[in-house]
């Protein structure tokens, strides 16, 4: 089974479409004298049925990794690059800031960048192309984003491009996690693509080339990012038949509350348990995951005599990792312990009136509100 170059997901079981008689490549073309053996190719449009880029059935041509633009040299690209960084560059306030063109072929774009007040730097597989950028004066290195491990030359960056390239990949997440894992924190990004929109707007089937893998959506494109550790800030078509996204790399949570809070429960739980441990026996109300989390996580194993819940299913098994016995209300009840905490979100309330109902007077009863231990009042004693 076909699966999707994107997700790994199964491509639909029939093609979209099915073109006969296709060229092979748009690159590295048939001289006269290969007409007798050069052959065109069958190209099959399937989608993929999980995040649902469409794409072709096919091997990527020999020379994905290289960028062969011949765009770069009209008038028509060049008004569009300067009108990108202008808006580009301020926005996310990338001067004096590293700025990295993946796919850069002999520096058409960089070049461009360049006159920016930015370092720009450039990455090109091809070897001639390479050559020829840093002949221009370019700093350029001889690479090509494809493993998420890898560490680029002259990295990290602060920012990156990447321009009508992501189609011709056939790891196109590979190469979008290679590219995040080499950007600071927060780092920009400015892709383009072909718009598979326009395709269909334009009924242009002569789009189709083995050369472009994958045919992206607005939706399919931002999936494919969000998925490769990029928030998606701006989405627009230029130039008819192009999408044109603004991205930043997604920062990592911030733990440093959690890590405060685990610090004081611990201090605080382990405090309450063991002062109550001296006077008698200790039990937890709550056979729930944030029971067990905490008799786990604080090493309560040998401190706590018993958990208590209501669901049968439960009773008679041991807490995970702490292997705490649980036991119903009646048997903690004809075995009372002196201290109950409550750990059940939701239910303090009706346990305590059933702590007040079945066990001794003067039982301590504590629970978890807030994340802070609180005693409750025995109606009994108020």
């Amino acid at each position: 089974m076909k699966r999707c170059i994107a997700c790994g997901a199964p491509l639909s079981a029939e093609p979209l479409l099915t073109i006969e008689n296709m060229p092979a490549a748009a690159q590295h073309l048939p001289r006269p004298e290969d007409a007798a053996t050069e052959r065109g190719v069958t190209l099959r449009l399937c989608a993929c049925t999980g995040c649902g880029l469409t794409q072709l059935d096919t091997e990527p041509v020999s020379y994905y990794r290289d960028v062969i633009r011949s765009g770069g040299y009209s008038e028509t690209m060049d008004k569009l690059r300067r009108a990108q960084y202008d808006a580009w560059i301020p926005a996310f306030h990338l001067e004096g800031k590293k700025i990295l063109e993946a796919g850069c072929g002999q520096g058409e774009f960089l070049s461009i960048l360049a006159a920016y007040p930015v370092k720009a730097y450039g990455m090109e597989h091809f070897h001639e192309l390479v050559v020829k950028a840093r002949e221009k004066g370019l700093t350029v290195a001889e690479e090509y984003p494809e493993r998420e491990d890898q560490v680029f030359e002259n990295g990290p960056f602060d920012a990156f491009t990447s321009f009508n390239f992501l189609e011709h990949q056939p790891d196109p997440a590979a190469y979008l996690r290679a590219i995040a894992n080499n950007l600071t924190a927060g780092g920009a990004g400015l892709v383009t693509v072909p718009s598979f929109e326009y395709i269909l707007e334009e009924n242009s089937f002569y789009e189709f080339i083995p050369d472009h893998l994958s045919y992206f959506t607005e939706d399919s494109l931002s999936s494919l990012l969000n998925r490769c550790g990029f928030d998606v800030l701006k989405k627009e078509r230029v130039n008819r038949d192009t999408i044109s996204v603004w991205i930043k790399k997604k920062a990592r949570p911030d733990v440093s509350g959690l890590i405060e809070k685990q610090k004081s429960i611990a201090r605080d739980i382990t405090g309450l348990v063991n002062e109550a441990a001296a006077r008698g026996k200790v039990a937890i109300w709550g056979a729930s995951h944030q029971g067990f989390s905490i008799a786990a996580s604080l090493g309560l194993g040998d401190k706590i005599c018993y958990i208590i819940d209501s669901a049968p299913f439960k009773q008679g098994h041991i807490a995970p990792s702490s292997h705490i016995p649980i036991v119903s209300p009646d048997a903690a009840a004809a075995d009372p312990a002196t201290c109950i905490l409550i750990v059940a979100p939701g239910y303090t309330e009706e346990i305590a009136a059933r702590i007040c109902e079945k066990f001794p007077a003067g039982t301590e009863i504590w629970t978890l509100r807030s994340d802070v231990p609180e005693r409750l009042t025995d109606r009994r004693e108020a």
